[in-house]
């Protein structure tokens, strides 16, 4: 019995599908499909059954799967203590981040930690949050800039607020309602409007803040590049939401409104898995994450969501 397979039964018994989880360890399906075999060849029972589109743990690999989380946890801690020992000299740390961080500069922060630790290798993965939610349960992100959504299940993340940010309205500078200083939403119901992509908060403020007017927004364009968002909203493809400092910094020129009825948020959230012990590398890259941005509104704090 190997430490890999166990990795690769734990990676099976979560994603319940053998594709995504050799996507998950960075191997191929065959290989992986491989070694669960050998594994229950070696064992002389059934772990796995297999049908066309999940596979599904038996009762004996249940009973394997929690005893493989207390021993790959144990192994992790091991490697964690030592490279403690050690201090932050290697490493990679893997870090998630929505596609518009506003005043957070994320660059800024990996500038300062490269130049203190040259030889950690840095990782930036751009997702939805609510996909960097979950990969920071499985391990797949040290840590992560997101915005809490109402679908995201935050047991076992720890999350500090970094930036509560308004949302605005941009329009092209010649549309009708372009010199207006404040917008409700109701009077944007006739509009083509530009979105991020489903999945994404500022998507799902969109659309949650148009039901609550009494419309469901029309997308006719999309991008999770807010530049671009600006860009074609300046050429009069549509309008759009924005954080404020996507919409006033350097960029095409579009007229801006402040949105009424509802008026809107975005949050910039640090998160991590709060019972995960971080490697030294990790653990130094979050603690200089609070200290940098920690200033950027106050009072920050750290809160635990709980879910029904």
């Amino acid at each position: 019995m190997e430490l890999r397979q166990l990795r690769y039964l734990l990676a099976l018994a979560e994603e319940c599908n053998f594709t995504r989880a050799a996507a998950r360890e960075h191997i191929a399906q065959p290989a992986l499909s491989q070694q669960v075999k050998r594994l229950e060849d070696e064992l002389g029972v059934a772990l796995v059954e297999r049908t066309t589109r999940r596979a599904q743990m038996t009762e004996a690999g249940e009973r394997l799967v929690r005893r493989a989380r207390h021993i790959v946890a144990e192994v992790e801690a091991a490697h964690a203590e030592m490279q403690a020992v050690r201090g932050v000299s290697t490493g990679h740390v893997t870090i998630g981040a929505m596609h518009t961080m506003g005043p957070v500069d994320l660059s800024l922060l990996l500038a300062v930690f490269n130049e203190r630790h040259p030889d950690v290798e840095l990782t930036v993965c751009e997702q939805s949050s609510e996909e960097m939610a979950e990969m920071l349960r499985v391990d797949q992100l040290d840590l992560a800039f997101l915005s809490v959504t109402e679908r995201i299940e935050s047991h076992g993340l720890g999350l500090q607020q970094l930036v509560s940010e308004e949302l605005v309205v941009i329009l092209p500078t010649e549309h009708p309602l372009g010199s207006r200083r404040r917008l409700r939403m109701a009077e944007l119901a006739g509009e083509r409007f530009i979105s991020f992509r489903t999945g994404a908060r500022l998507r799902e403020l969109l659309t949650g803040a148009g039901r609550q007017a009494g419309f469901d927004p029309v997308i006719t364009l999309e991008s999770n590049e807010s530049q671009r968002i600006r860009r074609l909203v300046a050429r009069g493809l549509g309008v759009a939401i924005l954080p404020r400092s996507d919409a006033v910094g350097p960029g095409a020129e579009i007229a801006i409104a402040r949105l009424t009825e509802p008026a809107l948020t975005r949050d910039i959230t640090l998160a991590w898995r709060e019972e995960r012990r971080h490697s030294p590398a990790a653990a130094e890259l979050l603690e200089l994450a609070r200290v940098t941005f920690g200033r950027l509104e106050r009072p920050t704090r750290v809160r635990h969501l709980t879910v029904s």
